[in-house]
Protein backbone atom coordinates (compact mmCIF):
# COMPACT_ATOMS: atom_id res chain seq x y z
CA UNK A 1 0.00 0.00 0.00
CA UNK A 2 0.95 3.18 -0.68
CA UNK A 3 2.30 5.13 2.09
CA UNK A 4 1.01 8.82 3.10
CA UNK A 5 4.15 10.74 1.65
CA UNK A 6 4.13 8.89 -1.64
CA UNK A 7 0.70 9.51 -2.22
CA UNK A 8 0.38 12.96 -1.31
CA UNK A 9 4.01 13.28 -4.46
CA UNK A 10 1.95 11.69 -6.87
CA UNK A 11 -1.12 13.27 -6.53
CA UNK A 12 0.47 16.80 -5.99
CA UNK A 13 2.81 16.37 -8.93
CA UNK A 14 6.01 16.12 -7.68
CA UNK A 15 8.22 13.58 -4.91
CA UNK A 16 -14.64 34.15 23.24
CA UNK A 17 -16.75 37.12 24.29
CA UNK A 18 -15.44 40.66 25.30
CA UNK A 19 -15.08 39.98 28.53
CA UNK A 20 -13.00 37.20 28.10
CA UNK A 21 -10.04 39.30 26.94
CA UNK A 22 -7.85 38.57 29.64
CA UNK A 23 -7.17 34.89 28.02
CA UNK A 24 -5.07 36.51 25.90
CA UNK A 25 -2.45 36.54 28.42
CA UNK A 26 -1.47 32.54 27.55
CA UNK A 27 2.32 32.36 26.25
CA UNK A 28 2.79 32.32 22.52
CA UNK A 29 4.82 29.80 22.42
CA UNK A 30 2.51 27.23 24.31
CA UNK A 31 0.25 25.90 21.83
CA UNK A 32 -2.38 23.38 22.73
CA UNK A 33 -3.43 20.64 20.62
CA UNK A 34 -7.03 18.60 21.36
CA UNK A 35 -6.96 15.45 22.15
CA UNK A 36 -6.72 13.28 19.07
CA UNK A 37 -9.53 11.04 18.06
CA UNK A 38 -10.24 7.69 18.29
CA UNK A 39 -12.68 5.43 16.93
CA UNK A 40 -16.11 5.60 18.39
CA UNK A 41 -15.20 9.20 18.95
CA UNK A 42 -18.25 11.85 18.56
CA UNK A 43 -17.87 14.47 15.97
CA UNK A 44 -20.42 17.30 16.05
CA UNK A 45 -22.09 18.69 13.35
CA UNK A 46 -23.59 22.31 13.48
CA UNK A 47 -23.88 25.22 10.86
CA UNK A 48 -22.70 28.46 12.46
CA UNK A 49 -22.82 30.65 9.73
CA UNK A 50 -24.39 29.72 6.12
CA UNK A 51 -27.69 27.15 5.89
CA UNK A 52 -27.44 23.64 4.62
CA UNK A 53 -30.39 21.25 3.84
CA UNK A 54 -30.72 17.86 5.70
CA UNK A 55 -30.04 16.02 2.47
CA UNK A 56 -27.03 18.05 1.71
CA UNK A 57 -25.54 16.83 4.77
CA UNK A 58 -25.82 13.39 4.28
CA UNK A 59 -22.68 12.34 2.32
CA UNK A 60 -20.68 13.25 5.12
CA UNK A 61 -22.89 11.99 7.70
CA UNK A 62 -22.59 8.53 5.52
CA UNK A 63 -18.74 9.13 5.63
CA UNK A 64 -18.08 10.00 9.22
CA UNK A 65 -19.55 7.12 9.91
CA UNK A 66 -18.00 4.78 7.47
CA UNK A 67 -14.02 5.91 9.30
CA UNK A 68 -15.74 4.54 12.28
CA UNK A 69 -16.90 7.48 14.31
CA UNK A 70 -20.14 8.60 15.90
CA UNK A 71 -21.98 11.72 15.01
CA UNK A 72 -24.00 14.51 16.91
CA UNK A 73 -26.28 16.49 14.28
CA UNK A 74 -26.74 19.85 15.73
CA UNK A 75 -30.11 22.00 15.88
CA UNK A 76 -28.89 24.13 13.11
CA UNK A 77 -28.91 21.27 10.40
CA UNK A 78 -31.52 21.98 7.62
CA UNK A 79 -32.88 25.09 9.81
CA UNK A 80 -32.93 28.58 7.34
CA UNK A 81 -33.48 32.44 8.55
CA UNK A 82 -32.37 34.11 5.12
CA UNK A 83 -29.19 32.88 3.95
CA UNK A 84 -27.78 31.73 7.45
CA UNK A 85 -29.26 28.59 9.47
CA UNK A 86 -31.20 29.66 11.99
CA UNK A 87 -31.07 33.26 13.69
CA UNK A 88 -28.33 34.91 15.59
CA UNK A 89 -29.23 32.92 18.80
CA UNK A 90 -30.50 29.71 17.17
CA UNK A 91 -26.93 29.76 15.72
CA UNK A 92 -25.18 30.96 18.96
CA UNK A 93 -26.77 28.35 21.43
CA UNK A 94 -26.11 25.20 18.77
CA UNK A 95 -22.74 26.27 18.50
CA UNK A 96 -22.25 26.49 22.42
CA UNK A 97 -24.22 23.17 23.30
CA UNK A 98 -21.16 21.74 21.13
CA UNK A 99 -18.43 23.78 22.67
CA UNK A 100 -19.87 22.64 26.52
CA UNK A 101 -20.80 18.99 25.32
CA UNK A 102 -17.48 17.11 26.52
CA UNK A 103 -18.48 14.08 24.80
CA UNK A 104 -18.26 15.64 21.45
CA UNK A 105 -14.60 15.56 20.46
CA UNK A 106 -14.61 17.70 17.53
CA UNK A 107 -16.81 20.44 15.97
CA UNK A 108 -17.34 20.19 11.89
CA UNK A 109 -18.88 23.20 10.63
CA UNK A 110 -21.14 22.26 8.40
CA UNK A 111 -20.55 25.25 5.23
CA UNK A 112 -19.15 28.30 5.05
CA UNK A 113 -21.37 31.48 3.77
CA UNK A 114 -21.98 34.08 6.62
CA UNK A 115 -22.68 34.35 9.95
CA UNK A 116 -19.83 33.77 12.46
CA UNK A 117 -19.30 37.57 12.94
CA UNK A 118 -22.98 37.73 14.02
CA UNK A 119 -21.97 35.76 17.17
CA UNK A 120 -18.88 35.20 18.05
CA UNK A 121 -18.58 37.76 21.03
CA UNK A 122 -21.97 36.19 22.49
CA UNK A 123 -19.83 32.83 22.61
CA UNK A 124 -18.24 31.42 25.67
CA UNK A 125 -15.38 29.57 25.59
CA UNK A 126 -14.50 28.93 29.16
CA UNK A 127 -15.45 25.38 29.18
CA UNK A 128 -13.89 25.12 25.73
CA UNK A 129 -10.77 26.08 26.61
CA UNK A 130 -10.39 24.05 29.68
CA UNK A 131 -11.16 21.31 27.79
CA UNK A 132 -10.26 22.05 23.73
CA UNK A 133 -11.46 19.87 21.08
CA UNK A 134 -11.05 20.55 17.18
CA UNK A 135 -12.97 22.87 15.09
CA UNK A 136 -13.47 22.70 11.43
CA UNK A 137 -14.22 24.38 8.66
CA UNK A 138 -12.48 27.39 6.19
CA UNK A 139 -13.84 30.66 4.82
CA UNK A 140 -16.54 32.26 7.06
CA UNK A 141 -15.12 29.62 9.66
CA UNK A 142 -11.69 31.66 9.50
CA UNK A 143 -13.07 34.17 12.39
CA UNK A 144 -13.37 31.19 14.56
CA UNK A 145 -9.87 29.81 13.72
CA UNK A 146 -8.25 33.08 14.20
CA UNK A 147 -10.11 34.08 17.31
CA UNK A 148 -9.13 30.88 19.31
CA UNK A 149 -5.92 30.98 17.57
CA UNK A 150 -5.39 34.69 19.20
CA UNK A 151 -7.15 33.71 22.88
CA UNK A 152 -6.42 30.48 23.70
CA UNK A 153 -3.78 28.96 21.48
CA UNK A 154 -5.61 25.95 20.49
CA UNK A 155 -4.63 24.38 17.25
CA UNK A 156 -7.70 24.31 15.13
CA UNK A 157 -8.10 22.72 11.36
CA UNK A 158 -8.79 24.36 8.25
CA UNK A 159 -10.15 22.18 6.10
CA UNK A 160 -13.59 21.30 4.11
CA UNK A 161 -16.76 20.87 5.31
CA UNK A 162 -19.68 18.96 4.85
CA UNK A 163 -20.96 20.54 1.65
CA UNK A 164 -17.79 19.45 -0.13
CA UNK A 165 -17.82 15.79 0.84
CA UNK A 166 -19.08 13.96 -3.07
CA UNK A 167 -22.07 12.69 -3.02
CA UNK A 168 -20.72 9.17 -3.97
CA UNK A 169 -17.43 8.49 -2.48
CA UNK A 170 -17.30 4.90 -4.82
CA UNK A 171 -17.57 7.85 -8.05
CA UNK A 172 -15.52 10.34 -6.32
CA UNK A 173 -12.20 11.19 -8.33
CA UNK A 174 -8.66 10.75 -6.19
CA UNK A 175 -8.19 14.55 -5.59
CA UNK A 176 -11.86 14.64 -3.59
CA UNK A 177 -11.12 11.16 -1.60
CA UNK A 178 -7.34 12.83 -0.85
CA UNK A 179 -8.69 15.70 0.49
CA UNK A 180 -11.87 14.32 2.23
CA UNK A 181 -9.57 11.83 4.27
CA UNK A 182 -6.63 14.56 5.01
CA UNK A 183 -9.41 15.51 7.80
CA UNK A 184 -9.17 12.58 9.16
CA UNK A 185 -5.77 12.07 9.28
CA UNK A 186 -5.64 15.41 10.80
CA UNK A 187 -7.93 14.28 13.77
CA UNK A 188 -5.97 10.93 14.23
CA UNK A 189 -3.36 12.78 14.60
CA UNK A 190 -1.13 11.90 11.30
CA UNK A 191 1.69 14.72 11.31
CA UNK A 192 0.84 16.32 7.91
CA UNK A 193 3.68 16.88 4.63
CA UNK A 194 2.32 18.40 1.87
CA UNK A 195 4.76 18.54 -1.14
CA UNK A 196 3.94 20.93 -4.05
CA UNK A 197 5.52 22.14 -7.37
CA UNK A 198 7.12 25.68 -6.87
CA UNK A 199 6.06 28.53 -8.45
CA UNK A 200 8.92 31.12 -10.28
CA UNK A 201 7.74 33.75 -8.87
CA UNK A 202 8.06 32.22 -5.57
CA UNK A 203 11.03 33.47 -2.95
CA UNK A 204 12.97 30.61 -1.73
CA UNK A 205 13.94 29.73 1.73
CA UNK A 206 12.94 28.00 4.62
CA UNK A 207 10.78 29.11 7.62
CA UNK A 208 9.49 27.61 10.94
CA UNK A 209 6.97 28.84 12.85
CA UNK A 210 3.02 27.85 13.65
CA UNK A 211 0.42 27.74 11.15
CA UNK A 212 -1.99 30.30 10.95
CA UNK A 213 -4.20 31.95 8.17
CA UNK A 214 -7.41 31.43 5.94
CA UNK A 215 -9.70 33.58 3.55
CA UNK A 216 -8.11 36.69 3.37
CA UNK A 217 -10.89 38.96 3.12
CA UNK A 218 -12.71 37.30 6.50
CA UNK A 219 -8.96 38.05 7.90
CA UNK A 220 -9.16 42.09 6.79
CA UNK A 221 -12.42 42.18 8.06
CA UNK A 222 -11.31 41.45 11.63
CA UNK A 223 -7.64 43.34 11.29
CA UNK A 224 -8.73 46.09 13.60
CA UNK A 225 -10.72 43.56 15.96
CA UNK A 226 -9.86 41.61 19.19
CA UNK A 227 -10.62 38.40 16.81
CA UNK A 228 -7.66 39.53 14.43
CA UNK A 229 -4.47 37.12 14.32
CA UNK A 230 -1.24 37.86 15.64
CA UNK A 231 1.51 36.79 12.71
CA UNK A 232 4.45 37.75 14.07
CA UNK A 233 6.93 34.67 13.59
CA UNK A 234 4.06 32.77 12.58
CA UNK A 235 3.61 31.35 8.91
CA UNK A 236 0.93 32.37 7.36
CA UNK A 237 -1.53 31.31 4.51
CA UNK A 238 -3.94 33.34 2.80
CA UNK A 239 -6.91 32.38 -0.21
CA UNK A 240 -9.67 33.45 -1.79
CA UNK A 241 -12.78 33.48 -3.50
CA UNK A 242 -15.12 35.32 -6.62
CA UNK A 243 -13.02 38.66 -5.75
CA UNK A 244 -11.26 41.05 -8.03
CA UNK A 245 -7.94 41.72 -8.53
CA UNK A 246 -7.86 45.54 -7.20
CA UNK A 247 -10.38 43.86 -4.02
CA UNK A 248 -7.23 41.43 -3.19
CA UNK A 249 -4.56 44.44 -3.56
CA UNK A 250 -6.74 46.26 -1.30
CA UNK A 251 -7.24 43.42 1.56
CA UNK A 252 -3.01 42.65 1.00
CA UNK A 253 -2.17 46.44 1.48
CA UNK A 254 -4.90 46.32 4.83
CA UNK A 255 -3.10 43.19 6.19
CA UNK A 256 0.40 45.40 5.67
CA UNK A 257 -0.30 48.87 6.87
CA UNK A 258 -2.09 46.59 10.40
CA UNK A 259 1.54 45.09 10.57
CA UNK A 260 0.37 41.98 10.16
CA UNK A 261 3.23 41.08 7.37
CA UNK A 262 5.85 42.73 8.65
CA UNK A 263 7.06 40.17 10.65
CA UNK A 264 6.16 36.60 9.43
CA UNK A 265 8.22 33.21 9.09
CA UNK A 266 6.57 32.69 6.12
CA UNK A 267 4.18 32.90 3.63
CA UNK A 268 1.73 30.76 1.49
CA UNK A 269 -0.64 31.87 -1.22
CA UNK A 270 -3.07 29.61 -1.87
CA UNK A 271 -6.04 29.39 -4.21
CA UNK A 272 -7.61 33.05 -5.36
CA UNK A 273 -10.32 32.47 -7.78
CA UNK A 274 -10.04 35.91 -9.28
CA UNK A 275 -13.35 38.02 -10.51
CA UNK A 276 -13.16 39.13 -13.97
CA UNK A 277 -13.60 42.95 -13.99
CA UNK A 278 -16.60 44.44 -15.11
CA UNK A 279 -15.25 47.02 -17.41
CA UNK A 280 -11.97 46.13 -19.68
CA UNK A 281 -10.59 48.99 -20.16
CA UNK A 282 -11.02 49.77 -15.97
CA UNK A 283 -9.01 46.75 -15.14
CA UNK A 284 -6.61 46.37 -12.69
CA UNK A 285 -3.19 45.30 -14.48
CA UNK A 286 -0.91 43.70 -11.72
CA UNK A 287 -1.03 39.80 -11.54
CA UNK A 288 -1.63 38.34 -8.56
CA UNK A 289 2.44 37.13 -7.81
CA UNK A 290 2.89 40.87 -8.41
CA UNK A 291 0.19 41.53 -5.74
CA UNK A 292 1.71 39.93 -3.25
CA UNK A 293 5.31 40.31 -3.89
CA UNK A 294 4.75 43.98 -4.00
CA UNK A 295 3.21 44.20 -0.68
CA UNK A 296 6.16 42.28 0.74
CA UNK A 297 9.39 43.35 -1.21
CA UNK A 298 10.56 44.63 2.47
CA UNK A 299 10.69 41.43 4.06
CA UNK A 300 12.85 38.65 3.48
CA UNK A 301 11.06 35.58 4.50
CA UNK A 302 10.24 32.53 2.24
CA UNK A 303 7.04 33.10 0.17
CA UNK A 304 5.25 30.38 -2.25
CA UNK A 305 2.24 30.45 -4.30
CA UNK A 306 -0.14 27.96 -5.53
CA UNK A 307 -0.56 25.90 -2.49
CA UNK A 308 -3.14 23.26 -2.61
CA UNK A 309 -5.68 25.55 -0.12
CA UNK A 310 -8.67 27.49 -0.73
CA UNK A 311 -12.25 27.19 -2.32
CA UNK A 312 -11.82 24.76 -4.85
CA UNK A 313 -11.42 21.27 -5.32
CA UNK A 314 -7.84 20.88 -4.21
CA UNK A 315 -8.51 21.80 -0.55
CA UNK A 316 -5.96 20.54 2.04
CA UNK A 317 -6.37 20.05 5.74
CA UNK A 318 -4.47 21.94 7.53
CA UNK A 319 -3.38 22.32 11.59
CA UNK A 320 -3.99 25.89 12.75
CA UNK A 321 -1.89 26.97 15.79
CA UNK A 322 0.24 24.08 15.08
CA UNK A 323 4.58 24.48 14.51
CA UNK A 324 4.98 23.63 10.86
CA UNK A 325 8.26 23.87 8.44
CA UNK A 326 7.82 25.62 5.15
CA UNK A 327 10.25 24.96 2.37
CA UNK A 328 10.57 26.87 -0.28
CA UNK A 329 12.77 25.73 -3.33
CA UNK A 330 13.52 26.22 -6.48
CA UNK A 331 11.73 23.22 -8.41
CA UNK A 332 9.62 22.06 -5.40
CA UNK A 333 8.27 23.06 -2.08
CA UNK A 334 6.85 21.40 0.95
CA UNK A 335 4.96 22.02 4.28
CA UNK A 336 5.25 19.58 6.87
CA UNK A 337 4.10 19.25 10.71
CA UNK A 338 7.47 19.81 13.39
Amino acid sequence: MMDRQSFLKASLGIGGSLSMLSTEAFSEGSGIIPPYLKPGDIIGITAPAGWISIEDIQPAKERIENMGYTIKMGQTIGTRFNSMSGTDEERRRDFQDMLDDDSVKAILCARGGYGIIRIIDQLDFSHFKRNPKWIIGFSDITILHSHINRHFGIASIHSKMCNSFPANWNKADELQKQTIQSIFDALAGVKMKYDFNSNSSNRTGSAKGRLVGGNLKTLESIASSHSALRTNQKILFLEDTGEYKYSIDRSLWSLKRAGMLDHLAGLIIGGFKIKPDDDPDAEFVKGLEEIVLEKVGDCNYPVCFDFPVGHQKHNMALKCGVEHVLRVGISSCSLYEK
